[in-house]
């Protein structure tokens, strides 16, 4: 379970530039739950990964997964429990590293790590075994540098070694979102198969509203750093596309009034 207390992050405060991106944010996620967050640009959906991940600290508010408060553990202390695909293809795994190498480490995360490593014959067939499931026939190229790969080979692979060692949450950054339409479709089931037969906790964050729909059991729409809906149960099973897209109207029509309001207030149009 993770839990997401009064989450409050600005950037750049006191400036010119100053960011609200997350303004008091709460979100409990059940354990075995997989959570699609949407929104525009700008609204907090990232941002709300990376508080969790640990890319930083934020300003007020508490973290907690599985009953443990991380909200001070730096990112390195929680990649002990988090598992993390982003966007980019190659930011996960070392090209110059072989498919074998880079799983072994993904094995040993949270382990010291010799200089060497031990990629043996016992190792090499549980890894092909699992890199099977991919249906790509990786399995026979495990002795291939990473980085000869296509974008969707490289993210299918780094998908299963976020996974490898079955963590206690799962992000997923727009881990489709730099790939062609086919390799999309690719990763994107693969991502709902391994978090179903895995029975992960996961979010995901996502500009597609067909993957929103069809993927996870819950979807959470951010705008302006702020939660504005969650669908949850039945009303996530009946939610199509089209509601989506009416319910951004919606909350940015709404924002357009308040603002006017707000300057109708201030006397700015007497």
């Amino acid at each position: 379970m993770i839990k997401v207390q009064g989450l409050t992050k600005t950037f750049f405060p006191h400036t010119v530039n100053e960011v609200k991106a997350l303004r008091n944010v709460d979100l409990l996620v059940e354990e075995g739950s997989f959570t699609a967050i949407i929104g525009t640009n700008g609204s907090g959906k990232s941002t709300l990964l990376n508080a969790i991940a640990g890319s930083f600290i934020p300003d007020e508010g508490t973290i907690t997964l599985r009953g443990i408060e991380i909200s001070q553990w730096p990112e390195y202390r929680r990649a002990k429990l988090v598992g993390r695909v982003f966007q980019n293809p190659f930011a996960g795994t070392a090209a110059e590293m072989t498919i074998a190498e880079n799983i072994v480490m993904a094995m040993r995360r949270g382990q010291t790590r010799p200089l060497r490593l031990a990629v043996t014959t016992k190792v090499k067939t549980e890894i092909a075994d699992r890199v099977r499931m991919l249906k790509m026939g990786l399995e026979d190229r495990l002795d291939n540098p990473i980085g000869t790969l296509s974008g969707g080979q490289r993210q299918a692979l780094t998908l299963l070694m976020a996974t490898w060692l079955k963590p206690s949450l799962l992000l997923l950054d727009e881990h489709t979102a730099a790939l062609d339409p086919k390799s999309a479709a690719k990763v994107a089931e693969l991502t709902r198969q391994i978090i179903e037969t895995e029975k992960l906790t996961a979010l995901m964050v996502t500009h597609s509203m067909q993957q929103a729909v069809d993927l996870p059991d819950r979807i959470v729409m951010m705008h302006r750093g702020q939660i504005v809906e969650d669908y949850q149960k039945d009303d996530k099973k009946r939610v199509r596309i089209i509601d989506l897209l009416d319910t951004f109207d919606r909350v940015q029509k709404r924002e357009l009034f308040d603002e006017s309001v707000a300057a109708l207030l201030s006397g700015q149009y007497i």
